[in-house]
């Protein structure tokens, strides 16, 4: 048995967490209070039951809606820092999706600018280093996705503050009728521009899907990911090539629904057929998770040992998108405490 506390003093890096998810449910019902968005309950957490991802989604989106102004995005994207901060937590590649409110009138120069007011705050406190991922939402189409794209290229070259931090781009939402290859421009403006490109594929949808995120996309990390075992061969051809994958074992139990439990989960097998399979919490808030938890059920659900969690906190450096010094520091802070208790 390994001390949950050793698992929780373990440097982490979290590669898949959206910040609009790691809302709490106080500050929900407050930022709802103060925009006017009505809540179909007093406590939000009764809303946080699933029936698939898209049931999920209907609740995100609902949250969501709280954020209305630049000091919403600061105060969620510092209390995502703070909370995530005693589990072990060292760096963060952080989603945000601003598709929602770009369409309700919100200019993505002052989300950007509210994220990293919000952030700063958060790494001055806590000494926790945070980047952002700009997702586009597939559920607004590959239009506004192209839109945001040309902004935030556009927002980098006038050095909007803030903008630096946006690191790369992605997408997220519903997998269901929604082809990759019809968002190639969008990430063709991202790669020409210098951003790192990630993409959600493969909770509800199968490998080609997968494949055609990195090869026509040009997708570089791949979120989730878990239905590539399904193609052996490329699986292997993705173990060799070491493409990451964030997967987020216990999200795809209780928003998924994907497996019965969390034994059943493909996440050892991923790791067993040698891909780079990383250990991450989605959407904490609303799944009660904490990224320390999210390691102590995966060691006890696939009875690891202390080194198989030390190793998978390393994939979680190697599949970053740090330079290698950068990494190489991240590296030497999880082995100077990567001592069993």
């Amino acid at each position: 048995m390994i001390d949950p506390q050793a698992l929780e003093r373990l440097p982490k890096v979290e590669l898949h967490c959206h910040v609009e998810g790691t809302m709490r449910a106080a500050t929900l019902v407050e930022l709802a209070a103060k925009n006017g968005l009505h809540l179909p309950v007093a406590d939000p957490v009764e809303l946080y039951e699933y029936d698939s991802l898209d049931g999920f989604l209907q609740i995100f989106w609902l949250v969501q809606s709280a954020i209305a102004d630049r000091a919403d995005w600061a105060r969620v994207a510092y209390e995502s820092v703070v909370d995530a901060g005693p589990h072990g937590l060292v760096y963060r590649e952080t989603f945000f999706t601003p598709a929602r409110h770009l369409a309700a009138g919100q200019d993505l120069a002052d989300i950007v600018a509210g994220l990293d007011e919000g952030l700063a705050a958060a790494e001055a406190e806590t000494g926790i280093r945070v980047n952002l991922v700009l997702d586009f939402d597939r559920d607004f189409g590959p239009g506004a996705a192209l839109e945001q794209a040309d902004r935030l290229v556009e927002l980098k070259r006038s050095s909007s503050p803030g903008v630096e931090r946006v690191i790369g781009v992605g997408y997220d939402s519903t997998e269901i009728g929604r082809e990759p290859a019809t968002f190639v421009d969008a990430f063709a403006v991202a790669r020409h521009a210098g951003l790192r490109r990630t993409a959600h594929q493969g909770e509800n949808s199968g490998p080609d899907a997968i494949a055609a995120c990195v090869d026509v996309l040009g997708a570089q990390r791949i979120d989730h990911g878990i239905s590539i075992l399904e193609d052996p061969d490329l699986t292997a051809r993705f173990a060799d090539e070491r493409i990451p994958f964030t997967v987020c074992p216990n999200s795809n139990i209780r928003i998924a629904n994907a497996y019965p439990s969390l034994a059943d989960h493909v996440f050892p097998a991923m790791r067993e057929a040698g891909l780079l399979a990383t250990l991450n919490t989605d959407d904490p808030a609303l799944t009660d998770l904490d990224l320390g938890y999210e390691y102590r059920s995966v060691a006890e659900a696939f009875g690891y040992g202390w080194d198989d969690m030390v190793a998978i906190a390393l994939d979680g450096v190697e599949a970053c998108w740090l330079d290698e010094v950068d990494k190489a520091a991240l590296r030497q802070r999880v082995r100077a405490v990567a001592v069993p208790a």
